[in-house]
């Protein structure tokens, strides 16, 4: 029997991320040049971000407490 491999995970490329987040792709640009925003692996000159790393950014990124108001 053959076995399958699992499917593998989701890369988003700056402009999917910027288009996800309704941002410009010039602000994921400068979101990696701080380190600010998601985790994010190159891929020959290429950024690419890992849809579960962006996830868990993005939950990262909700406000809580009296300053959320």
């Amino acid at each position: 029997m053959k076995t399958r491999n699992p499917p593998a995970e989701v890369h988003l490329s700056v402009q999917q991320l910027a288009d996800r987040l309704g941002v410009k792709e010039q602000t994921i640009y400068a979101w990696n040049h701080k380190r600010s925003g998601p985790r994010f692996m190159k891929i020959g000159r290429l950024p690419r971000y890992r849809l579960s790393d962006v996830v868990a950014w993005e939950n990262s990124r909700y406000a809580s407490g009296p300053e959320a108001v």
